[in-house]
């Protein structure tokens, strides 16, 4: 069946006089009404407003699509109407409307009438197809464009059914594992289904590699892409097409990377070629990669070792001293793994897997080596960020100097060669070179933390509790995350306090506001926000980030200003915590009055909430 066997002239009307969504929905209905398309006008026209009440069909770029399925159609057809001057229809993308289909579909409707609106719906994707019907000058001409273009989309789809037997592969990761990682898995599988394709999609989240990817798959693949922020081994993919992309690409353009994983000049990874490069091999991505490999693979160590801490000293660890009447023997034993151990293997464990990421297996023993130097001496958190660069570099350049060496040394570089120059060599840069000025650093920037008035530290928590908003577990978010982390680690805990307060408000605040403004919000977006309320409580950012891509000029204020209004009361309260993570479970662990932090994260969700209340437009 064709689109134009169910748009004819007399549903077409090219000067919709409409100045309101409700004005286009009653003329259109009264097109159909009047071609003889409907048995029951009124009917029909609450079945439309019973679908726009749902979620709005103006789907952006100029597009309205209102449609119903009911009893009330005689024969399924398709009303068309054009506004030059546009409509405020309540698009998703709130820009005026100026072409609206309302599509009229019976309830007896089979497949062949469902697939011809799909494909109309396809076309209209087609920013060219959309300036041709706007600038169309007849009824008849109108027509001619719909029949052309919808050609043209047949023999595309004729083409991508012979290509349906493509097989992709994907990888996705993110540093904590929660979020981004299933959500750029799901937009792949969803684009991969919708162009026609196979995929599989390996996740490599906070519980573990899942779907992992097989030998078979591998060796079937037509191409590959890694959606990921963290270190991915490669080498299986050996002459393979290979797209790298942070995995933030990989939920907001599948498609891109799908069409460059299959077009004909894709590159193929070589497991020996180094000077292969990503698709987004920009030094600035790649340093960001090899950081976030680092701070994921260093998380579990912080996070359970940060936890154990403050958990020894609800039982009393300041008097660790046996014989001391206050002396508890199970605090200190929390004490001493979670601090001596889980936490003295922090900076090591960083710096080996920065260095990992850019130099492989080679570079984690030199990484390891000046992290653990770092942790030994005075430049802490900042000298092994520092570490496992130079580790890592240190290796990628001993790989160039050697790589002249008889083949029948490759058996003891890497057991060998690589080891002893790479650990001598990081070594002494960090001793002679890194140590002395990052541990002045680092004492420079305890004194300061120490002396800051109360007007700075509240500036400082503004700053904080904002970035953990800016883009909800993204590089901006994971800097003032790393921050706090940082600051634990050299012994000031009101800074993370503020960060994991200020990262709880934009998912709380969300779920606040729909639950307050109803009418601003649709069903699945009030079915999200419910969602929103454990992963608030979950310092996890990322419940929001649906939400901000929907309408990120409403949205992204909104969070901003109250995770920032939060960071900064978390410290003037002068709220610490050892925890680096847990959300409003580890409350309890706070140092200062858990009540005003608590109140901290409300006065913020509630602001979120009031704002995005105020500055979203009514869902009619």
């Amino acid at each position: 069946m064709k689109i134009t066997d169910l748009i004819s002239k007399d549903t077409i009307n090219l000067e919709l006089s409409a100045h309101s969504k409700a004005d286009v929905i009653n003329s259109l209905v009264q097109t159909l009404a009047s071609a003889n398309k409907l048995t029951d006008e009124n009917a029909f026209k609450s079945a439309i407003w019973e679908r726009e009440n749902h979620t709005s069909t103006g789907i952006g770029d100029g597009i309205a699509i209102p449609h119903a399925k009911a009893k009330t159609v005689k024969q399924p057809a398709i009303a068309f109407g054009r506004s030059l001057a546009g409509v405020d229809y309540q698009s998703l993308d709130n820009k005026p409307a100026h072409l609206f289909f309302m599509i009229a579909a019976s309830e007896s409707a089979d497949n062949d009438h469902l697939d011809t609106l799909a494909r109309l719906s396809s076309m209209l994707m087609d920013s060219s197809f959309r300036d041709d019907l706007l600038a169309a000058q007849s009824d008849d001409e109108i027509l001619t464009i719909i029949d052309q273009k919808e050609q043209q989309k047949q023999e595309e789809q004729g083409a991508a059914q012979k290509s349906a037997s493509k097989y992709l592969l994907a990888v996705t990761a993110c540093p904590t594992g929660i979020a981004h990682t299933y959500m750029a898995a799901d937009a792949l599988k969803a684009q991969a289904d919708q162009l026609g394709y196979q995929i599989k999609v390996e996740t490599r989240g906070s519980g573990g590699a899942k779907n992992v990817l097989t030998d078979q798959d591998i060796a079937r693949a037509d191409a590959v892409i890694i959606a990921a922020d963290t270190k991915i081994d490669l080498n299986r993919f050996d002459g393979k097409v290979v797209i790298e992309a942070g995995v933030t690409d990989g939920i907001r353009r599948p498609e891109a990377l799908i069409n460059r994983a299959l077009a004909n000049d894709a590159p193929r990874y070589r497991s020996h070629d180094q000077t292969a490069k990503s698709e987004s091999g920009k030094q600035g991505n790649a340093i960001y990669r090899h950081l976030m490999n680092g701070v994921s693979h260093m998380l579990p160590f912080v996070v359970g070792g940060g936890i154990l801490i403050a958990l020894g000293f609800i039982f009393g660890i300041e008097a660790h001293i046996p014989g001391d009447p206050n002396y508890h023997r199970f605090a200190e034993a929390l004490n001493t793994i979670g601090g001596g151990n889980a936490f003295g293997l922090m900076v090591p464990v960083l710096a080996g897997f920065i260095a990992m990421s850019i130099a492989d297996r080679p570079g984690l023993a030199p990484g390891m080596v000046g992290g653990f130097m770092a942790t030994q001496g005075d430049s802490g958190f900042l000298g092994g960020l520092i570490a496992g660069f130079l580790a890592g570099y240190t290796v990628v350049a001993l790989k160039h100097l050697l790589a002249r060496l008889p083949d029948s040394l490759d058996g003891i570089k890497t057991i060998l060669i690589y080891p002893l120059l790479s650990i001598f060599i990081t070594g002494m840069l960090m001793f002679f070179v890194v140590e002395i000025p990052v541990g002045m650093f680092n004492h420079a920037l305890g004194s300061w933390l120490q002396s800051m008035g109360t007007t700075n530290a509240v500036l400082l928590g503004l700053i904080l509790g904002g970035m953990m908003a800016v883009d909800m577990g993204g590089p901006i978010n994971k800097a003032a995350y790393t921050f706090g982390l940082a600051m634990i680690a050299e012994g000031f805990f009101t800074p993370h306090a503020a960060i994991m307060a200020g990262g709880m408000v934009p998912p709380l605040g969300i779920a606040l506001a729909t639950l307050l403004f109803k009418n601003k919000f649709t069903q699945e977006e009030r079915d999200a926000g419910k969602t929103n309320i454990v992963m608030g409580i979950s310092f996890i950012t990322e419940g929001a980030i649906p939400f901000a891509a929907a309408d990120p000029g409403r949205v992204i204020p909104s969070l901003v200003v109250g995770s920032a209004v939060t960071g900064a009361l978390s410290m003037l309260f002068n709220i610490g915590i050892r925890a680096p993570h847990g959300g409003l479970f580890v409350i309890g662990l706070v140092e200062g009055n858990a009540m005003l932090y608590l109140l901290a994260i409300v006065i913020g969700s509630i602001i979120t909430a009031i704002m995005l209340g105020t500055l979203k437009k009514a869902i009619d």
